[in-house]
């Protein structure tokens, strides 16, 4: 077994201090993240997945009034989000076995996230963010629109970009409609959608 494997952070642990000074001078994403949390009643639960220290998109979400939980897996970003945010839980654990803390979510967010994973790890963490919303939750997460796979500059792991359409299919499969998708000033491409398990009795087609 690699030592990389053993890794469940993708090699964020050992450049934890590089990224955070990196991401906390940029806002880089937070307005698309804002305007998505105004479809949630304020104080509404969400789980930020690969939270790091929480700047700047748990910083958004809690300064709106909303009650953030966040996941990651790199122990020194995970301390600086406690000291960050005292008042937030957050959990050092990978998102392919958190148990996202035994509760559910009026919504979740994974910013960054999905492409440091495994092909068959992405397809299961959105079934198991499927199973971590309320009825009616919505989910914002990033990855290309190309399915493409390159080097990760800070890390120097790869990355992998499952590609618009097979999110798109692996998200209806889970139970989700794809609501919208975005692309911000850095060129990060958002894919926004509602978890409809349980609304099939509420919603008319006619």
């Amino acid at each position: 077994m690699k030592k990389s494997d053993l890794d469940g952070s993708n090699g964020y642990e050992a450049v934890a201090n590089e990224f955070a000074a990196a991401r906390g001078r940029s806002n880089i994403g937070a307005e698309i993240v804002r305007r998505w949390a105004q479809e949630l009643e304020p104080g509404s639960d969400i789980l930020d997945l690969g939270c790091g220290n929480g700047r700047p998109i748990s910083q958004m979400l809690t300064d709106s009034g909303f009650s953030v939980y966040g996941i990651d897996a790199s122990p020194t970003m995970v301390s600086d989000f406690s000291k960050n945010f005292p008042k937030a839980r957050v959990a050092c654990e990978t998102v392919e076995t958190s148990a996202f803390f035994g509760r559910t979510f009026d919504a979740a967010v994974a910013c960054g996230l999905f492409f440091l994973l495994r092909e068959n790890a992405q397809r299961e963490l959105i079934f198991r963010v499927s199973n971590a919303l309320r009825s009616g939750g919505i989910f914002l997460f990033t990855s290309p629109s190309q399915a493409v796979s390159w080097t990760d500059i800070l890390t120097g792991h790869r990355s992998i970009s499952l590609g618009a359409e097979s999110y798109k299919a692996i998200l209806a499969e889970a139970g989700f409609s794809l609501i919208a998708e975005y692309d911000d000033e850095g060129g990060n491409h958002y894919y926004d959608a509602i978890d409809l398990k349980g609304l099939s009795n509420c919603i008319s087609f006619d």
